[in-house]
């Protein structure tokens, strides 16, 4: 989850670009925007200065993805199709973290050096189109295929409208942290992950969990990346709604 947040810093850089600042709180607004947007620039620019000493292998992989002009906008807004809805998901995901990963580096061509991209494994095909995953894994699935529409040329991302209700824009703030500002920031939460390091440190062949981690101020990365990438699709949509001329006539 860690792309997501190029993905935010594209849309920050959208809405800056467009923000209509022809009244004084509109200007103040959009000065805000860019405090935000030069923070996050200096933020990720360290970031991926860290993950390509301290991982490289997964730096290498993951490369072309490291910088928010990867990430493409949507210019129009679309709505999804109700009749789609799975009726039932399944209990628990179905999502493989090594598999995921082995399925990007093949649409990006970064599987091995100079590799040939846009390659669809049935693995691949099978895990990403696998019907009623759940949650995490689902957005994986909606990840991908971002991906691969913007190399072959999740939701709000990808410029569906109606993933932008105000209730879930609501739900998603109240789960915001009061203190500190992020999200997940749970004691049991936070528990259970201190006791899979531990049992992954003890037993170091056994893989209990993903690449979450617990920031110092106790909150969860993945879930604090998630729910800014949301935030990032409701400040454009929202920017988007406000400027007249990109409403349909009808």
């Amino acid at each position: 989850m860690f792309l997501i947040f190029f993905r935010v810093q594209a849309e920050l850089k959208e809405a800056v670009r467009t923000w209509p600042h022809t009244d004084p709180l509109s200007w103040a607004q959009r000065t805000t925007a860019v405090t935000l947007l030069n923070r996050l620039d200096q933020s990720l620019e360290k970031a991926v200065a860290a993950l390509k000493l301290n991982d490289p292998k997964y730096y290498r992989e993951f490369e072309p993805l490291l910088t928010w002009t990867f990430w493409t906008i949507p210019q129009e807004w679309r709505t999804t199709d109700p009749s789609l809805v799975y009726p039932s998901t399944l209990t628990s995901e179905c999502y493989d973290e090594q598999l995921s990963d082995k399925c990007l580096t093949l649409l990006l061509g970064t599987w091995k050096m100079n590799g040939t991209p846009c390659i669809v494994t049935k693995p691949c095909r099978d895990t990403m189109t696998r019907f009623g995953c759940p949650c995490y894994s689902l957005s994986h699935q909606l990840l991908y295929f971002m991906i691969g529409r913007m190399v072959i040329l999740i939701c709000g991302l990808a410029g569906f409208s109606d993933f932008h209700k105000t209730d879930w824009l609501q739900h998603i703030l109240r789960l915001q942290d009061d203190e500190v500002g992020c999200f997940g920031r749970d004691k049991s939460f936070i528990s259970q992950i201190i006791g899979d390091e531990l049992l992954e440190q003890l037993q170091p062949h056994r893989r209990v969990k993903r690449r979450e981690k617990i920031l110092p101020d106790g909150c969860s990365s993945h879930m604090t990346a998630v729910a800014v990438g949301a935030l990032g699709g409701y400040l454009n949509f929202h920017l988007t709604e406000q400027d007249i001329t990109k409403r349909p006539l009808s």
